[in-house]
């Protein structure tokens, strides 16, 4: 496994990560770090992976205790779920969980003001 081609497949990544998920960072780990809860954990074990053998890649004998058939099921399994996030979705969830939850807001106090108007007597 070449340092080159790895490097390049890891900024598709990176591309895909801040298109897909919206997600800044200066590198791959930085931005799994913020991904969170956005990725599932065999993601993140995915990425641990990947991050594991970019440190031992830039080392000429750690290079060869890559296992490159993990590291290529591990880019694999990333490029699946990333391409499965729909941003245009995700969006629209957002919006509509913050109307259903100014909605919800919107009836709990509808309903303590008239049960307090009633409490007054003025209902």
């Amino acid at each position: 496994m070449e340092l080159s081609t790895f490097n390049t497949r890891v900024e598709e990544l990176e591309t895909a990560l801040r298109t897909r998920l919206r997600l800044r960072g200066r590198d791959f780990g930085v931005q799994l770090r913020r991904a969170g809860r956005l990725l599932p954990k065999r993601i993140h074990r995915a990425g641990r992976v990947l991050t594991e053998a970019r440190t031992k890649l830039s080392h000429p004998k750690l290079a060869r205790q890559i296992d490159p058939v993990l590291v290529d099921k591990a880019f694999e399994e990333i490029n699946a779920h990333l391409a499965t996030v729909d941003p245009a979705d995700r969006r629209k969830g957002a919006i509509l969980g913050w109307l259903g939850a100014l909605v919800f807001n919107l009836i709990v106090v509808c309903a303590l003001v008239i049960g307090l108007l009633r409490w007054q007597g003025l209902i």
